[in-house]
């Protein structure tokens, strides 16, 4: 699909939809990783497609990330790596607009997918079921899913497992859609959503940015940091826990070696980094 400037201004009812969610080992990309992925394609009007499915991580899940989402060590553990469906879950991407709720969580883990794949990142839209819902349905109690679920009476499955929270996801879109008059665009749409969402914002291999690469280097071999911040010339050692780029700031989630406390280091404060060997 060819998503140019006159695609923007073709009806959003007349678009196809893909909604997804996915459950992960933990808050942050590179160092968690997918244990499960669920999407819904809808076109047409109709749900034409579901995908589900669980995938092995490469460490065992902590106890309280099995609280959150109750997949358990033992459900994935005779199940392929995420990186065996890569491509499969790729192709879904390809002739829809993306819809999540709380949109940039899933493309960060998604994206890196992809790119650890040496699949290219999608160019179609990404719409935000949260960011919609806070602009046309203002009155509920919050913007949580769950929330949302609860308070429009919608179907919503069994909560923090993928498939059924990309069906909500799309119905509470749905809900939305009904604010809008039938005339409405995906320009129109994106223009409520407000904030922008790309994909390639959430690049971390292929952004070019040397910062970046290391940082990922970082995690993936177990190093840790040490890097000179803000108005500091002063450094400071840290264990990195992830790397979440946002439309708010990328910053790096560490433990703070000074003070022992987890923290965010926005990357556009870093004046100086460099990888070190991790005591054992």
């Amino acid at each position: 699909m060819n998503f140019n400037s006159n695609f923007l201004d073709k009806p959003i009812r007349e678009i196809d939809i893909l909604a997804f969610d996915t459950e992960t080992t933990g808050a942050y990309p590179v160092h968690d990783e997918i244990v499960e992925f669920g999407s819904v394609l809808f076109s047409e009007g109709v749900v034409k497609s579901t995908y589900q499915s669980l995938f092995k991580p490469k460490e065992k899940m902590s106890d309280f990330i099995i609280k959150i989402h109750g997949i358990t060590n033992e459900d994935v553990q005779n199940c392929d790596s995420i990186n065996s469906q890569a491509t499969t879950i790729y192709e879904q991407f390809q002739n829809a607009v993306s819809l999540a709720h709380h949109a940039p969580f899933d493309i960060g883990f998604v994206s890196f997918l992809f790119e650890k794949n040496k699949l290219q990142l999608p160019r179609n839209p990404i719409l935000c079921s949260s960011l919609l819902s806070r602009a046309l349905i203002p009155n509920t109690t919050n913007h949580k899913l769950q929330t949302l679920v609860d308070e429009l009476k919608l179907e919503g499955g069994t909560a923090h497992r993928a498939a059924d929270d990309a069906k909500a996801c799309l119905q509470v879109f749905l809900k939305c859609l009904e604010k809008l008059p039938t005339t409405a665009t995906l320009k129109d749409v994106l223009k409520i959503q407000a904030k922008s969402l790309e994909w390639k914002y959430y690049s971390l291999l292929t952004s070019q940015r040397v910062m970046l690469i290391d940082l990922v280097k970082s995690i993936e071999e177990k190093k840790d940091l040490e890097i000179i911040y803000g108005g500091s010339n002063s450094t400071r050692k840290l264990t990195p826990l992830g790397i979440v780029r946002s439309p708010d700031g990328d910053f790096l989630p560490a433990i703070c070696h000074n003070s022992g406390e987890k923290k965010r280091f926005y990357l556009q404060k870093f004046k100086d980094w460099a990888l070190v060997n991790r005591n054992p």
